[in-house]
């Protein structure tokens, strides 16, 4: 089965599309886990065992982890989610050409899924593309408020960029693996894009701290009822005031938002 396929049968097991942003910041990690040897892993372990029963994928975002530790902390996290069955969708938003390219795709050798930047065009991305197991969500409209500097932007066609760029990955799903980035804090344009690309799945990023639209994201962020709804500080820092308790508010947060989307669903 290719990671769709997976993610289908995780999210029907769990009844659940939150996908858990795991950006261990570490200025925040609470004060008792700053000694180990990998505060981030350890970090994350209890998060996972607090949350995995609520969560369809865990997230981790790359610039959380770009140093030697933090990459020995990104291993040991997805080793120990996939041993709670649950699928890790890389948050790394690459892209670029040639060798360099071929060698970011490796990153797949590890996660289920990654995010990737279509900026370079499809010869930049075939590498990810070609890997049929994998999953490739392709950024299209982002939850930032600067994401409308250039994706916003009118072609000659008469499009906004974002919309070419939807029916350039809906073209480049030749392996039925390619799904969209597409903010929650932007539910219109999520209308339009579930409109113009009906079989793509969304990866529905802005829920909690930036107080993105739940119901729109459930609504038009499902293909299928496969897609996913993510929320990373709402969820990982919740308990940030309750010392050592810290995943217990953690899972409380995780539980909600699962209950809050899957009125929607």
């Amino acid at each position: 089965m290719n990671f769709f396929d997976r993610l289908h049968d995780r999210i029907r097991t769990v009844d659940s599309v939150v996908s858990v942003g795991l950006d261990p910041d570490p200025s925040r990690i609470p004060d008792h886990l700053q000694e180990h040897d990998l505060p981030r892993w350890a970090f994350n372990r209890r998060l996972i065992d607090a949350t995995h029963d609520h969560a369809a994928v865990f997230k981790p975002n790359a610039a959380f982890y770009e140093d030697p530790d933090g990459w020995a902390a990104l291993e040991e996290t997805i080793a120990y989610a996939h041993g709670k069955d649950v699928p890790v969708l890389l948050d790394a938003k690459r892209a670029d050409i040639g060798n360099t390219t071929r060698q970011y795709a490796q990153l797949l050798a590890k996660a289920d899924a990654i995010t990737v930047n279509p900026y370079m065009g499809r010869d930049s991305l075939q590498p990810f593309l070609s890997n049929e197991e994998a999953g490739v969500f392709v950024l299209c409209r982002t939850s930032n408020p600067g994401g409308a500097d250039i994706q916003d932007l009118e072609l000659e066609t008469g499009e906004p960029v974002y919309e070419r760029v939807a029916a350039l990955a809906d073209r480049w799903n030749e392996n039925d693996n390619v799904g969209l980035v597409v903010g929650a804090t932007q539910p219109a344009e999520l209308e339009e894009l579930r409109e113009q690309v009906p079989e793509l799945p969304f990866l529905v990023p802005g829920i909690g701290a930036q107080g993105g639209d739940a119901e729109a994201a459930v609504e038009y962020g499902l293909a299928d009822g496969v897609g996913l709804v993510n929320s990373s500080r709402g969820i990982i820092f919740a308990g940030e005031d309750d010392g050592e308790e810290f995943a217990r508010a953690s899972a409380q947060a995780a539980k909600r938002l699962k209950k809050r989307l899957n009125r929607y669903r």
